[in-house]
């Protein structure tokens, strides 16, 4: 399971380091896999030349039975009992030595692509394009939730602690509507496979989309049986072919799958996090992408006008931003973050972040595909982003398009899933 190709950590060293340090990160670790590197090579031949050593010797054991000499028959059984002895001695050294060489990749980030901004912090991000006419300032989303009866709060960190809503009523049937209105557009509109996964995945999971082991403590974790709640479908969808080898007539294969999502990593208390901004819960359609080298950056803009081809069907104002080296995190190579402007906050909100991780993934996962039919497997490259996640859209649709009176109309392609055209409050009917 190597996340970079080890050739190219031996063979290209500064170049890795320059990669790791445009991304701020720590570039020592190229230097730790090289030392570890250079003394498992060296047991690795130091057993070669032992093993052809045991057996030459056991290969002459017969000849001198054969002439009756007992003697020097048990002068080589004493070697290659030594010999057996010094081999079992390297062979554990050489797992330890593995095992440390593996635990150095897991840490190595992936390098960025040539041809993305270079930058420190999200201050150097790039805009692309926006789309869109950003509204003046209206009523913040809690407010409109909280007039409709569409969100309870309070209730929800009752029942489970802050970031955990409760959605009732309307807002309830707005939350079911989002999510299969996106899956619906992905599927039918831009031609994606629906898939629907587990919740709960394996820790290899995790190892192979790289959230494990560097995210652990951001993950809900179910001790007993070492399973974890799923941080974004893209996990599961990934690891349907981890450990497969593809066809090449298979490529691409574009998936989108609906989940609840959970994280920790919701942000500190304050006016940042009002409303549905950061939760600890929350849903969202993913695009996954398994594709050939040749065409994954094809694939990633057409990945990104696939994202953007939703919010323009709600008619919200966005932006498009290139991610510089030093914002991208660990795993991408080239990401494109789409930001829907909030009327009530006066400010850009993520909605979707859509990146390229060429082979990072595939290697992790062990997929790959064969080129031609006789041809040696290689690494897919893997794409993801969000199509889209729910909470952001739904709090920037209502600031979006609140009216005077207090009621919020929809937009057209959602009024066949909520029945209606516009949200205003209804009272309960009981009995």
């Amino acid at each position: 399971m190597n996340v970079l190709d080890r050739d190219l950590l031996r063979q290209q060293p500064d170049a890795v380091r320059a990669g790791i340090l445009r991304k701020g990160l720590d570039a020592s670790l190229v230097d730790q896999f090289l030392n570890v590197d250079t003394q498992w090579r060296a047991t690795e031949t130091q057993l070669q030349t032992l093993r052809a050593e045991a057996n030459r010797a056991s290969k002459g054991i017969g000849a001198l039975m054969a002439q009756g000499k007992a003697d020097e028959v048990e002068a080589i059984k004493t070697e290659v009992r030594n010999l057996k002895d010094q081999i079992a001695a390297l062979e554990s050294s050489n797992r330890d030595l593995e095992t440390q060489l593996h635990q150095i990749e897991l840490e190595i980030p992936n390098l960025p692509a040539a041809n993305i901004p270079d930058g420190a912090n999200e201050d150097d991000n790039v805009t692309v394009r926006t789309w869109g006419e950003p509204r003046e300032l209206t009523r913040p989303h809690w407010e409109i939730t909280d007039a409709l009866k569409m969100v309870d709060f309070p209730r929800g960190a009752k029942i489970s602690g802050s970031g955990f809503p409760v959605y009732t009523g309307i807002g309830a049937r707005l939350q079911r509507s989002l999510h299969s209105f996106y899956a619906d557009f992905q599927v039918d509109e831009r031609g994606y496979q629906e898939i629907y996964p587990p919740v709960l995945v394996n820790r290899e999971s995790l190892i192979g989309t790289g959230q494990l082991p560097k995210f652990e403590d951001d993950l809900y974790r179910i001790e007993a049986d070492d399973l974890f709640l799923v941080p974004t479908a893209e996990v599961p969808i990934t690891n349907l072919y981890r450990d497969e080898i593809l066809e090449p007539w298979q490529l691409p294969i574009r998936h989108a799958g609906y989940s609840p999502c959970f994280r920790r990593e919701a942000g500190a208390a304050g006016k940042d996090t009002r409303g549905l901004q950061r939760l600890h819960q929350f849903d969202k359609v993913e695009l996954v992408k398994f594709t050939t080298p040749e065409t994954s950056y094809e694939e990633l803009e057409l990945m990104v006008a696939d994202a953007e081809a939703v919010l323009q069907a709600l008619g919200l104002p966005y932006r498009v931003i290139e991610i510089c080296a030093g914002d991208i995190g660990a795993k991408g190579s080239k990401q494109y973050d789409l930001e829907v402007w909030s009327a009530g906050l006066q400010k850009w909100l993520e909605v979707s972040s859509c990146s390229n991780f060429e082979s990072y993934q595939s290697r992790r996962a062990n997929i790959r595909y064969r080129p031609t039919p006789t041809a040696k497997p290689e690494f897919v490259h893997i794409l993801n982003g969000s199509g889209l996640a729910v909470p952001r859209v739904y709090a920037a649709l209502l600031e979006h398009y609140v009216q005077e009176d207090g009621s919020v109309a929809l937009p057209e392609p959602l009024h066949r899933y909520m029945n209606r055209d516009s949200l205003v409050f209804e009272p309960p009917v009981i009995g």
